[in-house]
């Protein structure tokens, strides 16, 4: 199986080939540190599978995912995170991932995780499992930051944390105005009013 490990931490990346090592058969065949190198590293050659890291150097895994799917449509991706799964899970999952995994994960279950996207399976939590099960069944579209798009929830989140506009711009590397134009988008699908609302919602469902 030959694996492509996207992450902006060598130390992460290191840590995957060794666990990858203990495969038969298995290798990391191509690394890549941001999404510049991770786009031109697939157009080289195909893989089996990706292990993209949650948040790329400028990119979320969130944003890059319909391009994934769009350019590379039967490359599994399993996303790699330090953020709480219940965070990111389900739209990772809309946005065309097969898996998620958070990096505090045994190296076994790492090494299951990318089997199970690798041979067509998804991999998330039972928790997630049962919340998309109650989701279709009782026809609701979910708690309010499900209907954000990726960059809106990376907003979203920020300020949950009590980021200034100013302070997310700069992480995200675009202009004030621009954060500024996402957080009316926030607030106008979520129904809240104000920071303090995303706040207040943010510590009830336990995202800060």
């Amino acid at each position: 199986m030959k694996i492509v490990v996207a992450d902006d931490h060598q130390i992460i990346r290191r840590g995957l080939q060794l666990i990858v090592s203990r495969q038969p058969g298995w290798s990391v065949a191509a690394e890549a540190g941001d999404a510049g190198e991770l786009f031109e590293v697939l157009r080289r050659e195909p893989y089996d599978v990706l292990v993209l890291d949650l948040h790329l150097r400028e990119a979320s895994a969130l944003e890059l995912l319909p391009e994934l799917r769009r350019d590379h449509p039967a490359l599994p991706v399993l996303i790699l995170s330090s953020e709480p799964e219940q965070h990111y899970a389900i739209a990772a999952l809309r946005a065309g991932a097969r898996g998620f995994i958070q990096k505090d994960a045994t190296a076994d279950e790492i090494l299951d995780a990318i089997e199970r996207v690798a041979s067509g399976r998804t991999r998330f939590s039972e928790r997630i499992g049962e919340q998309m099960a109650n989701e279709l069944a009782s026809g609701h579209a979910g708690p309010p930051h499900e209907r954000l798009s990726p960059r809106e929830l990376d907003v979203f989140l920020r300020l949950a944390r009590g980021e200034t506009v100013g302070d997310i711009a700069a992480a995200l590397g675009v202009s004030i105005k621009t954060v500024s134009t996402y957080r009316t988008r926030i607030l106008e699908k979520t129904g809240f009013r104000s920071n303090a609302d995303i706040v207040a919602y943010a510590v009830r469902a336990r995202m800060a």
